[in-house]
C-alpha cells in the first residue's frame, strides 16, 4: 500500500495536530497472538514487551507502568471511568480547555452524580497555578484533576511542574492525570518530575499508525470493563503488537532529547515567520491576540487564528480548494458546531466560530508557509 508522500504531493498539509503524516514501515514476522503459547505467539509477546521497554525508556518511567491502548481517547476514558468503581463519588476538576475525550467523559461523570468542576483558564488559554489553587480550596472534595500538557487547539503550554506542586501541596491526595497527546514529540516530558499519576499518548500524532495509544499509570487502577486480562488487566483485548512496535519507533525518533530539541528550534523559527506575516494582515487576529512571534507560553507546532467576518468552516473550505489543509479545531469534535476551548478563553460566539487551527510538523517547509499565506490572501480577496 502506498503512503502519503509530502514531497511529491501538490497539497500543503497544516493539520498535523489532527494526525501527523504517517511514517509507516512494514513490520513482518510478528503476526502471532501475544497471548498464545506457541512460537509465533512467543515472538509476538517478546516484540510487544520490547516495544513497552523502549517506550518506557523514552518517557523515563518503569516498563511496568506502561500500558498499550487503542488511542489517547481510550487512555483518558480508562482513567476517568475507573472513578465509577470508587466507594464514594470523587470530586473531579478538569481545565475548561481539555480535549473532548476528557471534557465529555467528565460530563458523563457529572450526569452520574459526580461533583465536576471545569477549571477556569486565563485569556491565553492556560490554567494558572493561582487559579488552580483557588479552585481546589473552593472545592475541597476534589480528589481527581485532569490538566492537559499542550492544548490541541491553541498550543497553550501548561506549567505542569507548577501545577503539580499546587496539587501536591494540598492536605488531601489528588490523583493527577494529564493528556500528553500533543506534548509527546513536541516538548520535553518530565513525567516523574511532574509527579503524574497517569498520562495518555497517541501514536498517530507522532507519525505512527492509528489504533495504538499508550497509558502511563504510576500505580495500577481498577478498570470499569474487563475480559481477557491483557495488559495486566488494565486494557483487555488482543494486543496490537505491530502498533506497539511502531509507537516505540516514533517515540524514539521524535521524543528523544536530541532530536526533539533540534525539531522544536526549527519549528519555532518557522512559526515566528508565519506569525510575523499574519500580523501584517489587517483581517487576521491571532488567538490570543497577544501571542508573540516566539512565545514561551505556546507550543511552536500549533497556532489558532481567525479572520474577520469569515467563519472558520468557510476558510477551511476555501483553502482546501487552493490545495491547503487546515482545520477549525479538534478533528474529534468536528461534528460539534461550538468551540468550547475558545469560549473558555473569553471569545464570544461570533469570534469563536471564526477560529481556525494551523498546525505544522517535522516536514513543514518555508515554501509550505508561503503557499499558505498566498492561499489566505486569495481566500480573503474572494470572500
Amino acid at each position: 500500500m502506498d503512503h502519503f508522500d509530502a514531497a511529491k504531493s501538490s497539497r500543503r498539509y497544516f493539520d498535523w495536530a489532527a494526525t501527523a503524516i504517517p511514517e509507516e514501515k512494514p513490520l513482518a514476522g510478528f503476526f502471532g497472538n501475544p497471548s498464545s503459547l506457541y512460537e509465533e505467539g512467543r515472538k509476538a509477546r517478546e516484540a510487544l514487551e520490547n516495544a513497552r521497554s523502549r517506550c518506557a525508556a523514552v518517557l523515563g518511567v518503569p516498563g511496568e507502568t506502561v500500558y498499550f491502548t487503542s488511542c489517547g481517547t481510550e487512555s483518558n476514558a480508562l482513567v476517568l471511568h475507573s472513578l465509577i468503581l470508587k466507594a464514594r463519588k470523587t470530586g473531579v476538576l478538569y481545565s475548561a480547555v481539555e480535549h473532548s475525550s476528557v471534557r465529555e467523559n467528565c460530563q458523563v461523570l457529572e450526569r452520574l452524580g459526580f461533583p465536576v468542576i471545569p477549571g477556569k483558564v486565563e485569556k491565553d488559554g492556560r490554567i494558572s497555578p493561582e487559579t488552580l489553587s483557588r479552585a481546589l480550596e473552593k472545592h475541597p472534595d476534589t480528589r481527581f484533576a485532569a490538566i492537559m500538557g499542550v492544548n490541541n487547539e491553541t498550543g497553550a503550554l501548561m506549567d505542569m511542574k507548577a501545577l503539580s506542586e499546587v496539587i501536591r501541596s494540598k492536605n488531601v491526595p489528588v490523583f493527577f492525570h494529564s493528556d500528553l497527546v500533543q506534548a509527546a514529540g513536541k516538548l520535553r516530558l518530565d513525567i516523574r518530575g511532574w509527579d503524574l499519576d497517569s498520562a495518555s499518548f497517541s501514536a498517530h500524532k507522532l507519525g505512527g499508525p492509528r489504533g495504538i495509544g499508550l497509558l502511563y499509570l504510576k500505580k495500577p487502577i481498577e478498570v470499569l470493563y474487563t475480559g481477557g486480562g491483557q495488559e495486566r488487566g488494565i486494557r483487555p483485548g488482543t494486543e496490537n503488537t505491530l502498533g506497539a512496535m511502531a509507537l516505540a519507533e516514533c517515540l524514539e525518533k521524535h521524543a528523544a532529547a536530541g532530536a526533539l530539541e533540534a525539531a522544536c528550534k526549527e519549528a519555532a523559527a518557522r512559526w515566528a515567520y508565519l506569525i510575523r506575516a499574519l500580523k501584517k494582515n489587517p483581517r487576521c487576529r491571532l488567538v490570543p491576540e497577544d501571542r508573540e512571534e516566539e512565545d514561551k507560553r505556546f507550543s511552536p507546532w500549533i497556532l489558532q487564528a481567525r479572520f474577520r467576518d469569515v467563519p472558520g468552516e468557510v476558510m477551511v473550505r476555501a483553502l482546501d480548494s487552493e490545495g491547503i489543509a487546515i482545520s477549525t479545531g479538534s478533528a474529534c469534535s468536528s461534528s460539534s458546531p461550538g468551540r468550547p476551548v475558545l469560549s473558555a478563553m473569553g471569545l464570544d460566539e461570533h469570534a469563536s466560530l471564526e477560529g481556525v487551527r494551523i498546525s505544522q510538523g517535522w516536514s513543514t517547509s518555508y515554501e509550505d508557509l508561503d503557499a499558505l499565506l498566498e492561499g489566505i490572501q486569495k481566500a480573503l480577496a474572494f470572500l
